[in-house]
Protein backbone atom coordinates (compact mmCIF):
# COMPACT_ATOMS: atom_id res chain seq x y z
CA UNK A 1 0.00 0.00 0.00
CA UNK A 2 1.16 3.08 -1.01
CA UNK A 3 1.19 6.16 1.75
CA UNK A 4 0.14 9.26 0.15
CA UNK A 5 1.82 12.83 1.36
CA UNK A 6 0.66 13.46 4.77
CA UNK A 7 1.05 10.10 5.99
CA UNK A 8 4.02 9.53 4.62
CA UNK A 9 5.73 13.14 6.29
CA UNK A 10 4.24 11.71 9.78
CA UNK A 11 6.04 8.42 8.89
CA UNK A 12 9.10 9.70 8.40
CA UNK A 13 8.73 12.06 11.14
CA UNK A 14 7.96 9.11 13.41
CA UNK A 15 11.07 7.11 12.09
CA UNK A 16 13.24 9.85 12.93
CA UNK A 17 12.11 9.82 16.49
CA UNK A 18 13.15 5.77 16.89
CA UNK A 19 16.73 6.01 19.46
CA UNK A 20 18.81 3.81 16.77
CA UNK A 21 17.81 6.05 13.57
CA UNK A 22 18.56 9.15 15.81
CA UNK A 23 22.08 7.57 16.69
CA UNK A 24 22.45 6.41 13.15
CA UNK A 25 21.82 10.42 12.01
CA UNK A 26 24.06 11.79 14.85
CA UNK A 27 26.99 9.53 13.71
CA UNK A 28 26.51 10.23 10.14
CA UNK A 29 26.86 14.35 11.14
CA UNK A 30 29.92 13.91 13.48
CA UNK A 31 32.11 11.82 11.08
CA UNK A 32 30.75 12.59 7.39
CA UNK A 33 30.70 15.70 5.74
CA UNK A 34 29.26 16.85 1.86
CA UNK A 35 31.61 19.21 -0.23
CA UNK A 36 31.56 19.78 -4.09
CA UNK A 37 33.58 15.95 -4.11
CA UNK A 38 31.03 13.53 -2.58
CA UNK A 39 31.04 12.46 0.50
CA UNK A 40 34.09 12.58 2.89
CA UNK A 41 35.59 12.10 6.74
CA UNK A 42 35.84 14.71 8.81
CA UNK A 43 39.09 14.83 10.34
CA UNK A 44 41.12 16.10 12.67
CA UNK A 45 40.14 19.82 13.92
CA UNK A 46 36.93 19.40 11.51
CA UNK A 47 35.36 16.57 13.95
CA UNK A 48 33.67 17.64 17.42
CA UNK A 49 35.45 17.89 20.99
CA UNK A 50 35.78 14.16 22.10
CA UNK A 51 33.54 15.13 24.99
CA UNK A 52 30.45 15.97 22.64
CA UNK A 53 31.16 13.22 20.21
CA UNK A 54 29.48 9.63 20.04
CA UNK A 55 31.99 7.49 21.18
CA UNK A 56 29.44 4.21 21.55
CA UNK A 57 26.44 3.48 19.26
CA UNK A 58 25.12 1.42 22.72
CA UNK A 59 25.38 4.56 25.00
CA UNK A 60 24.98 8.11 23.91
CA UNK A 61 26.30 9.63 26.82
CA UNK A 62 29.50 6.98 27.58
CA UNK A 63 32.44 9.05 25.89
CA UNK A 64 36.31 7.97 25.27
CA UNK A 65 38.52 8.96 27.98
CA UNK A 66 42.36 8.56 28.82
CA UNK A 67 43.94 8.31 31.76
CA UNK A 68 47.77 7.34 32.64
CA UNK A 69 47.98 5.73 29.57
CA UNK A 70 44.57 3.24 29.17
CA UNK A 71 41.71 4.48 27.70
CA UNK A 72 37.96 3.20 27.49
CA UNK A 73 34.39 3.97 27.03
CA UNK A 74 32.23 5.31 29.47
CA UNK A 75 32.74 7.29 32.84
CA UNK A 76 34.20 7.77 36.02
CA UNK A 77 32.94 7.80 39.22
CA UNK A 78 34.29 9.84 42.37
CA UNK A 79 34.13 8.62 46.02
CA UNK A 80 34.83 10.35 48.67
CA UNK A 81 34.67 8.72 52.14
CA UNK A 82 35.18 9.39 56.16
CA UNK A 83 38.50 8.74 57.15
CA UNK A 84 38.64 8.63 61.08
CA UNK A 85 40.24 6.38 63.21
CA UNK A 86 37.66 5.47 65.80
CA UNK A 87 34.69 5.24 63.49
CA UNK A 88 33.93 2.87 60.12
CA UNK A 89 35.20 4.65 57.55
CA UNK A 90 31.52 5.41 54.88
CA UNK A 91 31.49 6.52 52.08
CA UNK A 92 29.32 9.94 52.38
CA UNK A 93 29.41 11.14 48.02
CA UNK A 94 29.17 9.47 44.88
CA UNK A 95 29.65 11.54 41.58
CA UNK A 96 29.55 10.36 37.91
CA UNK A 97 30.87 11.87 35.02
CA UNK A 98 31.64 11.67 31.59
CA UNK A 99 34.53 10.19 31.23
CA UNK A 100 36.45 13.27 29.70
CA UNK A 101 35.48 15.23 32.60
CA UNK A 102 38.69 16.49 33.95
CA UNK A 103 38.83 15.61 38.04
CA UNK A 104 39.39 19.12 38.80
CA UNK A 105 35.94 19.76 37.83
CA UNK A 106 34.67 17.74 40.55
CA UNK A 107 36.30 19.34 43.65
CA UNK A 108 33.48 22.11 43.99
CA UNK A 109 30.93 19.95 43.11
CA UNK A 110 31.49 17.75 45.88
CA UNK A 111 32.15 20.01 48.45
CA UNK A 112 28.40 21.69 47.27
CA UNK A 113 27.05 18.09 47.64
CA UNK A 114 28.19 17.49 50.98
CA UNK A 115 27.41 21.38 52.50
CA UNK A 116 23.54 20.24 51.74
CA UNK A 117 23.52 17.44 53.64
CA UNK A 118 25.52 18.73 56.67
CA UNK A 119 28.36 16.59 55.97
CA UNK A 120 31.18 19.26 55.55
CA UNK A 121 34.73 17.82 56.63
CA UNK A 122 37.12 19.66 58.72
CA UNK A 123 39.75 18.67 56.03
CA UNK A 124 39.44 16.85 52.71
CA UNK A 125 42.49 15.08 51.63
CA UNK A 126 42.61 14.42 47.90
CA UNK A 127 45.04 13.34 45.01
CA UNK A 128 46.86 15.97 42.68
CA UNK A 129 44.11 15.98 39.92
CA UNK A 130 41.25 17.58 42.63
CA UNK A 131 43.52 20.48 43.98
CA UNK A 132 44.88 23.97 42.59
CA UNK A 133 45.48 26.92 44.26
CA UNK A 134 41.97 28.23 43.44
CA UNK A 135 40.30 25.25 44.65
CA UNK A 136 42.42 25.67 48.48
CA UNK A 137 41.43 29.27 48.30
CA UNK A 138 37.70 28.54 47.31
CA UNK A 139 37.41 25.42 49.83
CA UNK A 140 38.33 27.53 52.39
CA UNK A 141 36.35 30.73 52.04
CA UNK A 142 32.88 28.69 50.99
CA UNK A 143 32.99 25.69 53.45
CA UNK A 144 35.54 26.21 55.86
CA UNK A 145 37.07 23.12 54.34
CA UNK A 146 41.04 22.33 54.38
CA UNK A 147 41.52 21.08 51.19
CA UNK A 148 44.74 18.88 51.47
CA UNK A 149 46.35 17.65 48.20
CA UNK A 150 49.87 17.92 46.35
CA UNK A 151 49.65 20.98 44.17
CA UNK A 152 51.82 20.80 40.75
CA UNK A 153 55.90 21.77 41.88
CA UNK A 154 57.20 25.19 39.38
CA UNK A 155 58.31 22.80 36.30
CA UNK A 156 60.59 25.68 34.90
CA UNK A 157 62.41 24.25 32.41
CA UNK A 158 62.80 21.05 34.05
CA UNK A 159 63.11 17.57 32.47
CA UNK A 160 64.29 19.54 29.50
CA UNK A 161 68.20 18.76 29.57
CA UNK A 162 70.91 18.26 31.97
CA UNK A 163 71.94 21.76 31.51
CA UNK A 164 68.25 23.24 31.43
CA UNK A 165 68.48 26.56 33.70
CA UNK A 166 67.15 25.47 37.58
CA UNK A 167 65.90 28.68 39.16
CA UNK A 168 62.47 28.48 39.83
CA UNK A 169 59.57 31.38 40.81
CA UNK A 170 60.70 30.29 44.39
CA UNK A 171 63.93 32.42 44.15
CA UNK A 172 62.22 35.68 43.20
CA UNK A 173 60.47 38.22 45.85
CA UNK A 174 57.15 39.70 44.77
CA UNK A 175 56.10 42.99 45.66
CA UNK A 176 52.36 42.77 44.71
CA UNK A 177 51.28 46.13 45.68
CA UNK A 178 54.11 47.91 44.19
CA UNK A 179 53.13 45.77 41.44
CA UNK A 180 56.81 44.71 41.09
CA UNK A 181 59.18 41.54 41.26
CA UNK A 182 62.75 41.17 42.56
CA UNK A 183 65.47 38.31 41.01
CA UNK A 184 67.49 36.70 43.10
CA UNK A 185 70.42 39.25 41.91
CA UNK A 186 68.73 42.66 43.22
CA UNK A 187 67.17 43.32 39.26
CA UNK A 188 63.42 44.49 39.61
CA UNK A 189 61.10 43.40 36.56
CA UNK A 190 60.23 46.23 34.53
CA UNK A 191 56.69 44.77 33.00
CA UNK A 192 54.03 43.77 35.02
CA UNK A 193 50.77 43.15 33.10
CA UNK A 194 47.03 41.32 33.58
CA UNK A 195 46.09 38.39 31.12
CA UNK A 196 43.87 35.86 30.78
CA UNK A 197 44.34 32.19 29.68
CA UNK A 198 42.14 31.29 26.76
CA UNK A 199 39.94 29.27 29.40
CA UNK A 200 39.45 32.69 31.38
CA UNK A 201 42.05 32.11 34.01
CA UNK A 202 43.62 35.37 35.38
CA UNK A 203 47.01 35.79 35.81
CA UNK A 204 49.94 37.96 35.49
CA UNK A 205 52.79 38.40 33.35
CA UNK A 206 56.20 39.59 34.87
CA UNK A 207 59.29 40.48 33.03
CA UNK A 208 62.70 41.46 33.26
CA UNK A 209 65.01 43.66 30.76
CA UNK A 210 67.37 42.02 28.93
CA UNK A 211 70.12 44.51 29.65
CA UNK A 212 69.72 43.04 33.33
CA UNK A 213 70.01 39.34 32.57
CA UNK A 214 72.85 39.59 29.86
CA UNK A 215 75.52 40.48 32.33
CA UNK A 216 73.96 38.11 34.85
CA UNK A 217 76.13 35.74 36.51
CA UNK A 218 73.03 33.75 37.07
CA UNK A 219 71.85 33.70 33.64
CA UNK A 220 72.44 29.94 32.86
CA UNK A 221 70.67 28.72 36.06
CA UNK A 222 68.15 31.15 35.42
CA UNK A 223 67.07 31.95 31.52
CA UNK A 224 67.27 30.74 28.16
CA UNK A 225 65.36 33.44 26.48
CA UNK A 226 66.46 34.51 23.23
CA UNK A 227 63.46 36.66 22.04
CA UNK A 228 65.61 39.69 21.84
CA UNK A 229 62.94 42.11 23.64
CA UNK A 230 63.01 40.46 27.64
CA UNK A 231 64.75 38.40 29.70
CA UNK A 232 63.76 36.36 32.69
CA UNK A 233 59.98 36.00 32.63
CA UNK A 234 57.47 34.69 34.68
CA UNK A 235 54.07 33.91 35.01
CA UNK A 236 52.20 34.37 38.38
CA UNK A 237 48.42 33.31 39.85
CA UNK A 238 46.49 36.16 41.18
CA UNK A 239 47.73 37.25 44.18
CA UNK A 240 45.72 35.39 47.10
CA UNK A 241 46.14 31.85 44.73
CA UNK A 242 49.91 32.67 44.36
CA UNK A 243 50.76 33.03 47.96
CA UNK A 244 48.71 29.57 48.34
CA UNK A 245 50.33 27.95 46.02
CA UNK A 246 54.18 29.16 46.92
CA UNK A 247 52.73 28.05 50.89
CA UNK A 248 51.65 24.66 49.56
CA UNK A 249 55.11 23.56 47.82
CA UNK A 250 56.97 24.29 50.42
CA UNK A 251 54.60 22.27 53.01
CA UNK A 252 54.78 19.44 50.82
CA UNK A 253 58.32 18.73 50.84
CA UNK A 254 58.44 18.57 54.97
CA UNK A 255 57.91 15.35 56.44
CA UNK A 256 54.83 16.75 58.59
CA UNK A 257 52.06 17.54 55.16
CA UNK A 258 53.11 13.81 54.05
CA UNK A 259 52.31 12.30 57.30
CA UNK A 260 49.06 14.32 57.15
CA UNK A 261 48.96 12.86 53.29
CA UNK A 262 49.18 9.64 54.07
CA UNK A 263 45.38 9.34 55.02
CA UNK A 264 44.62 9.89 51.19
CA UNK A 265 45.87 6.29 50.52
CA UNK A 266 42.85 4.27 51.96
CA UNK A 267 40.59 5.85 49.32
CA UNK A 268 42.21 3.30 47.18
CA UNK A 269 41.36 0.79 49.36
CA UNK A 270 37.83 1.68 48.85
CA UNK A 271 38.19 1.63 45.31
CA UNK A 272 39.37 -1.99 45.09
CA UNK A 273 36.34 -3.48 47.70
CA UNK A 274 34.36 -1.55 45.66
CA UNK A 275 35.38 -3.39 42.27
CA UNK A 276 35.49 -7.03 44.20
CA UNK A 277 32.26 -6.88 45.68
CA UNK A 278 30.26 -4.74 43.25
CA UNK A 279 30.30 -3.68 39.64
CA UNK A 280 31.48 -0.63 39.94
CA UNK A 281 33.40 -0.81 36.89
CA UNK A 282 31.25 -2.75 34.64
CA UNK A 283 27.72 -1.62 34.76
CA UNK A 284 25.15 -3.43 32.80
CA UNK A 285 23.23 -0.09 32.46
CA UNK A 286 22.78 2.51 30.34
CA UNK A 287 23.05 5.99 30.62
CA UNK A 288 24.34 8.58 32.75
CA UNK A 289 21.88 8.39 35.21
CA UNK A 290 21.34 4.56 35.37
CA UNK A 291 25.26 4.09 35.92
CA UNK A 292 25.08 6.79 38.30
CA UNK A 293 22.16 5.35 40.28
CA UNK A 294 23.99 1.93 40.14
CA UNK A 295 27.22 3.50 41.52
CA UNK A 296 25.46 5.03 44.76
CA UNK A 297 23.95 1.23 45.09
CA UNK A 298 27.43 -0.39 45.10
CA UNK A 299 28.30 2.61 47.38
CA UNK A 300 25.94 1.61 49.66
CA UNK A 301 26.71 -1.73 49.39
CA UNK A 302 29.75 -1.10 50.51
CA UNK A 303 28.87 0.64 53.40
CA UNK A 304 26.61 -1.92 54.76
CA UNK A 305 29.68 -4.52 55.00
CA UNK A 306 31.88 -2.02 56.50
CA UNK A 307 29.20 -0.70 59.12
CA UNK A 308 28.79 -4.69 59.85
CA UNK A 309 32.28 -5.30 60.03
CA UNK A 310 32.37 -2.47 62.56
CA UNK A 311 29.73 -3.64 64.99
CA UNK A 312 31.15 -7.04 65.13
CA UNK A 313 34.60 -6.01 65.71
CA UNK A 314 36.47 -7.14 62.74
CA UNK A 315 39.56 -5.25 62.09
CA UNK A 316 41.02 -3.31 58.66
CA UNK A 317 42.54 -5.36 56.06
CA UNK A 318 45.84 -4.96 56.40
CA UNK A 319 47.66 -3.78 53.00
CA UNK A 320 48.26 -6.45 50.60
CA UNK A 321 51.70 -7.34 50.10
CA UNK A 322 52.93 -9.16 46.62
CA UNK A 323 55.08 -12.17 46.66
CA UNK A 324 58.40 -10.87 45.14
CA UNK A 325 57.76 -7.75 47.83
CA UNK A 326 57.89 -10.39 50.74
CA UNK A 327 60.64 -12.52 49.28
CA UNK A 328 63.00 -8.68 49.09
CA UNK A 329 61.61 -8.25 52.98
CA UNK A 330 62.62 -11.57 54.10
CA UNK A 331 66.31 -11.06 52.53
Amino acid sequence: MLLDAVDETAALAWLGEVPAVRILRRAWMEQYHRDGKGVRWREGKDLPPARDRLSSPYDADAHYGIKRGSGWCGYKVHLSETCEPDAPHLITNVETTSATVNDTELTAIVHHRLAQRGLTPHEHVVDAGYVTAAHILAAREDHGIDLLGPVGIDTHHSGRDDQAPNLTQAAFTTDWDARRVTCPQGAASVSWSQQRKASGTPLVRVHFALADCDPCPLRPRCTKAANGKWGRSLTLLPREQQQILEQRRAEQQTDTWKERYDARAGVEGTISQALRRTRLRRTPYQGLHKTHLANILSATAVNIARVDAWLNGTPLGATRVSHLARLALAT
